[in-house]
């Protein structure tokens, strides 16, 4: 009877994806608010990306105290709570009447909404599988690529009909209505009475084995993902804030413009689904140095357009290749935690190694818009980005092989 059903880590990954398509959706819509909220506020670029650079920063740091919540507590009450300060938060940005509100709302309900909600939930998946973890990883990430597609081009068609701020309200109601999924979250396949990959001779409780919290942070390994991320997240940000801004710069309609964000969620979506299956064969620690080396060929064609006449197929090719070594570098994250540290405190570790990518998103959208600002160009960014990807590569190709 046991092979007869549904496997509930199934049910886990489809949860996930659904949540993870919902709350990105929403926090990578923000680059179609763009020039809506520069001209309500009357603010220039790095200003305005500082909304975004908040929210991301907050994500990442909320997320190391909601890992360690959700390994000691459930995880859907960590991620239920999530999805409501997310829609809080949007409710309210809605309604602001000057940017240090809207920083406060926006920065304050994403940041920690996105950071209760992510970690936790694709920590849970990690412990139901074994053979197939990348794959099951990769579907559930994927939901982030579906949602970066959807998400940017939702947004640019509702504002230009009902305003920035209903289409903000609208997105906060789709916000709760989505994320009632997180009711059917479930961290350990114990709790079930099942086991890993449905198969009763797995007997290890995978939620609970491993490394604990402090005993990981001081492992090589972590410190070695750490620093990668750290050197990736230069720029990683800069394209799902200015990539659309870009792109109107150059003379593309609003809409075409926020395309380029739907482009860059069918490549997420094509490198969490596809690219983290092919992980299962290669090695994990593979593909992560390769989804580096991928991000900074995207930027470093990016840096070459700009020397040509404006091209949309450029400015396409770069959203496919960035976004699908984006999503293959997110997907293979969780698996890589797991096998080096365990279950057993793995919301937390996972979120920790994440923190790297939250400092350089308080950095990246805010610099590349100041550098613009000053120089009418995003060449100095770019070149940034190019460096940072190589260092992130060199770095990862230190790790065992996983």
């Amino acid at each position: 009877m046991l092979k007869d059903r549904l496997f509930y880590g199934w049910v886990v990954v489809g949860c996930v994806h659904l949540l993870l398509f919902t709350i990105f959706g929403v926090a990578y819509s923000f680059s179609s608010f763009f020039g809506a909220l520069q001209n309500e506020f009357h603010a220039n670029r790095a200003a305005t990306s500082f909304a975004f650079a908040i929210a991301v920063f907050l994500y990442f740091v909320v997320g190391v105290v909601a890992g360690v919540v959700a390994d000691r507590t459930h995880v859907r009450w960590v991620t239920g709570f999530g999805i409501l300060a997310l829609a809080l938060g949007m409710g309210l940005a809605a309604r602001a009447q000057s940017l240090t509100l809207f920083y406060l709302c926006y920065g304050l309900g994403v940041g920690i909404g996105v950071g209760c909600a992510y970690v936790p939930s694709i920590a849970s998946v990690q412990p139901w599988f074994i053979k197939r973890r990348g794959l099951a990883a990769g579907i559930a990430s994927a939901g982030i690529g579906l949602g970066t597609l959807v998400g940017p081009l939702a947004a640019a068609a509702l504002i230009e009909r009902v305003g920035w701020r209903d289409t903000l309200t609208l997105f906060a109601v789709i916000t709760l209505v989505l994320g009632l999924s997180t009711l059917l979250l479930e961290k350990s396949p114990k709790a079930k009475g099942l086991y890993p990959d449905n198969d009763p001779a797995a007997q290890l409780n995978l939620a609970v084995s491993g490394m604990g919290f402090r005993e990981a942070l001081a492992a090589r390994e972590f410190r070695l993902l750490f620093l990668s991320g750290l050197a990736m997240s230069a720029a990683q940000f800069m394209p799902f804030v200015h990539l659309a801004r870009h792109a109107a710069d150059r003379g593309f309609e609003p809409a075409v413009a926020a395309s380029l964000l739907g482009l860059i969620g069918i490549g997420s979506f094509i490198g969490r689904f596809f690219l983290t299956g092919v992980a299962d064969r290669v090695g994990n620690r593979n593909m992560l140095a390769a989804s580096y080396a991928g991000m900074g060929v995207a930027f470093l064609w990016w840096l070459a357009s700009l020397g040509l006449p404006p091209s949309f197929p450029a400015l396409a090719v770069f959203a496919l290749v960035f976004g699908s070594s984006y999503g293959a570098m997110v997907g293979v994250c969780p698996p890589l935690c797991m096998s080096y540290f365990g279950g057993r405190a793995l919301s937390s570790i996972i979120a920790a190694v994440y923190l790297a990518a939250g400092i350089g998103g308080l950095f990246a959208p805010t610099f590349a818009g100041y550098m613009h600002d000053l120089t009418q160009s995003y060449a100095v960014p770019l070149a940034l980005g190019v460096a940072a990807n190589a260092l992130a590569m060199w770095v990862a190709l230190r790790l065992p092989r996983a």
